[in-house]
This record gives structure tokens, sequence and C-alpha cells, in this order.
């Protein structure tokens, strides 16, 4: 295990935390709602419980490896004992949006709307996890010239390594599922939110558009993805959103109509119901573009 219990990287052209590495081995850090503005991944090395996560609750066990986006909100109810290694960087130290095609990560780990939060590792992963982010706290307590650089490869690492695991555990789950006639439905879900989320925000457009009835379309959603119809729908247009905050210098407004409200305050009011903060005030703290309006 690592030899101090924190470790920190400050930005030295703002002086903000870019980067936090740190050990725990109780869960007053997590016994209440976490909206951090930082992308985190916790890896649990011991103990078991519910993870709530947008309001929804996951088991998990020792060997889980979280993957949280910068204010999505989240908390740990431990059953015992309960010890782990947190990471936290932000955007300005690495921007998952800006290098999602390095490492084949786009919505895969972070602001996935149709996945859990989280993945199982083996012994040889965890492993293999476990020296990877001492290398990392090798490097934070060392004054080395562009330590920032080397830590940014290391990150890449990591999560090129936990987007493997998810995409075998996914692969293995659609095989388990091959002849569900739900699999297929779920699939045809998505792809339709996907092609259709900035026009259409009602769950009984999908309902038509899959020629189901509503209570049938919010029975597959809330079995599968523990989720109601509105919530995908909602939650894809919030992610679409924050791209365009972060990546872009268009006014809310326009934000606002490419995404089919023609209200800007009612769409802001959408997005501060689900993320707790305006889109100006995400756009001031995690935006590339800061101040723009």
């Amino acid at each position: 295990m690592l030899s101090q219990s924190v470790y920190t990287l400050v930005n030295q052209q703002n002086s903000n935390l870019s980067f936090k590495l740190f050990e725990f081995d109780n869960n007053s850090y997590f016994d209440h709602i976490q909206r951090n503005n930082y992308f985190t991944l916790i890896l649990i090395t011991s103990g078991e419980g519910l993870a709530r996560v947008d309001m929804c609750d996951y088991s998990f066990q020792e060997n889980t490896l979280f993957a949280f986006y910068p204010y999505q909100p989240f908390m740990f109810l431990p059953k015992g004992p309960f010890m782990g290694i947190a990471i936290q960087f932000h955007h300005d130290f690495f921007c998952i949006y800006r290098h999602h095609k390095e490492i084949a990560n786009n919505g895969l780990l972070f602001n996935n709307v149709y996945e859990q939060p989280f993945v199982c590792i083996n012994k040889s992963c965890k492993n293999t996890i476990l020296n990877l982010i001492q290398q990392i706290a090798n490097e934070l307590k060392e004054e080395e010239f562009r330590k920032d650089e080397v830590l940014v490869s290391y990150v890449k690492i990591l999560l090129v390594m936990a987007t493997r695991i998810k995409l075998e555990q996914q692969t293995l789950q659609d095989a388990d599922n091959a002849n569900s006639k739900q699999r297929f439905l779920i699939q045809n879900l998505k792809n339709a939110i996907e092609d259709n989320f900035r026009l259409k925000h009602s769950a009984s457009d999908y309902a038509d558009i899959l020629n189901l009835t509503p209570v049938s379309l919010a029975r597959i959603t809330k079995s599968h993805f523990n989720k109601t119809p509105s919530d995908l729908i909602t939650e894809r247009i919030i992610i679409e959103a924050k791209r365009e905050l972060y990546l872009t210098d268009k006014t809310i407004k326009e934000i606002a109509w490419e995404l089919g409200y023609e209200d800007e305050y009612y769409f802001s009011r959408v997005f501060k119901g689900k993320t707790d903060i305006s889109p100006q005030f995400y756009r001031d703290t995690i935006g590339f573009n800061r101040g723009a309006s």
C-alpha cells in the first residue's frame, strides 16, 4: 500500500488542485453525497455494501473500481470495514472529452447512462493497478521535471486497463443474454435515444418508436438500468450539454436550442435539476472556454 495517505499536484498557473491520490480506511469521506469538481476513480480494496450513484443503488464488493465524472452525485453505504484508494483529477489536468480516442473511452467508463459506473477486477488486474498507483505516488512525492506529463501517461494506462475490463465484461454479459428478446429491445432503445435525444424528450416518444406501451418501456428500463425512460433521456441530454459547455464557446441559449429547448431558462432548470448546478456555473468551473456566456 501507499507510504502516506494523501498525494497532491497543484496547477502552477492558477494554484488549483489538479490531481489527488489518497488512501482511506473508513467511510467518513464518502458517507454523504459527493459532487466533486473532478473525475474520480475509486478502487475498493476491502469491504462490501451499496453505492448510491445518481439516486440508484448498486451492490459492490472488494476489488471493484468505480468511475465518476465531475459533479456526479455518489456516496457509499458499506457493511462493515471499508478500505480503498481514490484518484481525482481535474479537466485541466486530463480531459476525457479531448482524449477519448487515445484511450478508447468514449462514454464507456464515464458519462455512460446505460452502464453501471464500475468494473469488477480480478486479482491479477488488481495487483497491476496497485503497482501503477504506487508509481503514481512515487512520481507525486518527487520534484521531477515535467511530472505532470508522466502522471498523464499513467492515468491513460489506468483508463485503458479499466476500459478493456469493461469491454470484456460487456462481451460476457451480451453472450449470457444472446437469445434474450429484451437484449434487442435494450439495444434498440439505446439507438433510438442516440438518434433522437435532441428532438424527442418524452418517454412516450420512445415507446412509440419501439412499438411498446409506456408501461412496458418503463418496466424494461427499470429492470435493466434501474432508471426510468425519462432518466435515460434527460441524462443523455445533460451529457451532450456538458460536452458543449466544455468544448465550445456557444452561448447557453444556442446549446439549449440545439438540444431541443426553445426556452433557455427551462433548459437551465433541467440541467440544474440533474446536476445541482447551473450550466453557467459548470462552464465557469469546468469549461475549457471559461467565462463564455
